[in-house]
């Protein structure tokens, strides 16, 4: 590979593309109706979050696994994260960014708060940056070690759902799955998102000044979230509670 910047020579990847994005927004808002009507009783209380965060864990169990594959499938693609192209990753990050789609069309219509608007800053840096890979065909593997980070989005939902049924932090489920979540949030998404601004600091003469611009500034504003993120788990799970055993103790 010369150290030469890559542009995209075609943008032939926009129909597909946009036929895989329509078609998984659809599923998932055909997910989102089930998943409100199985709203047990002990989430009835929070709806609309129950329906949202249980498509959310979908999507997370899908393309957490569904990523991992890609490499296993095309493992050139992990030697070459900006050329190298399969037609099972490219479909992979369009299923994702229809998810993206369908949760910001969610919350725009059902959940207007802070929160909400926090997410849809992510989505929006979601969809510029896998819009790129989608339309081009290039950095797909890039991409897709972005996705790997839904692996602790699996657990980050598991842990979401338990506290919308009202599960007590001393559960014993509750506390394996904050241990997991805490030891996959370190690995694939701390790490992960380390790495990927690594390999962008590495590779920047091969990546277009705009495209590297972005790119940098997508991490910064991920990175800034997931520190946030990271905090208030700690917070929430491990500090308050150990803090609250000792109150317990005197």
């Amino acid at each position: 590979m010369t150290d030469t910047e890559i542009w995209p020579e075609k943008f032939d990847g926009a129909v597909y593309g946009l036929a895989v994005v329509i078609t998984s927004s659809f599923l998932f808002y055909v997910f989102g109706r089930i998943a409100h009507v199985l709203t047990p009783a002990s989430a009835c209380h929070s709806p609309w979050r129950w329906k949202n965060i249980s498509v959310s864990l979908v999507h997370a169990v899908i393309v957490g696994t569904w990523a991992c594959l890609s490499f296993y499938e095309t493992p050139k693609m992990a030697e070459d994260l900006i050329k190298t192209y399969s037609t099972s990753a490219h479909t992979l990050i369009s299923f994702s960014f229809g998810y993206f789609v369908y949760d910001m069309w969610d919350m725009m219509i059902y959940q207007r708060n802070r929160h909400s608007f926090e997410l849809m800053g992510h989505h929006v840096v979601i969809f510029i940056c896998f819009g790129i890979a989608i339309v081009t065909k290039l950095y797909i593997g890039y991409a897709v070690v972005a996705l790997v980070i839904e692996i602790n989005s699996i657990f980050l939902h598991i842990r979401q759902l338990l506290q919308i049924c009202r599960y007590s932090k001393n559960n014993s489920a509750y506390r394996l799955n904050s241990l997991i979540n805490l030891g996959t949030f370190v690995v694939c998404r701390i790490s992960v998102m380390a790495w990927m601004s690594r390999w962008l600091l590495i590779n920047k003469d091969l990546v277009p000044l705009i495209f590297y611009s972005i790119g940098s500034v997508g991490l910064a504003i991920m990175t800034v979230m997931n520190i946030i993120l990271f905090y208030r788990l700690l917070q929430s799970d491990f500090i308050k509670k150990n803090e609250s055993k000792k109150e317990n103790s005197h």
